[in-house]
């Protein structure tokens, strides 16, 4: 969907009233620039359990895993950023997603991807299964022998 109007009251009408599939593209960070090579992309929306650190504001410098995403209100909140509340409360501060870096992924979710794997898990994949496969075939290979030693030595 896309607002065909010029009209800067339609435009905002369309941005507060989205769909929620559209408002979490909007909700994007840049990837940090090992995770950019990965996955050959700048920036990807971000979802819980994702590592960022804040770029911009009071906050700066700091990193956390993303505890919350509100997709309505358009913020995001990490764990161990938080304010003191006059009554001496604690509570979470909320962050704008484009003042945030992406420094980790949460790889559960196989359709975030849209199967796709990161570079070096390709290569990490590879390499052990060749590994694996040699193994197992020199096990496979030593008990024939080793049984035919002793059925050698039965006969005999």
């Amino acid at each position: 969907m896309k607002v065909e109007s010029s009209k800067a009251k339609k435009q905002r009408k369309f941005h507060y009233d989205k769909p929620l599939h559209m408002k979490q593209q909007d909700l994007a960070s840049h990837l940090d620039k090992k995770l950019a090579k990965q996955l050959e992309k700048r920036s990807v929306a971000v979802r819980k359990s994702d590592t960022v650190k804040v770029m911009r504001g009071k906050m700066k410098g700091k990193s956390g895993k993303i505890t919350g995403v509100n997709y309505g209100k358009g913020t995001v909140f990490v764990e161990n950023i938080m304010r003191k509340k006059a009554n001496g409360e604690e509570v979470q501060v909320p962050l704008k997603a484009s003042n945030l870096l992406v420094t980790g992924l949460d790889k559960s979710d196989s359709k975030r991807f849209k199967g796709k794997v990161l570079k070096e898990e390709k290569k990490k994949d590879k390499k052990p299964a060749k590994k694996e496969e040699k193994a197992t075939q020199e096990k496979k290979e030593k008990p024939v022998k080793d049984a035919g030693n002793k059925n050698e030595k039965k006969v005999q």
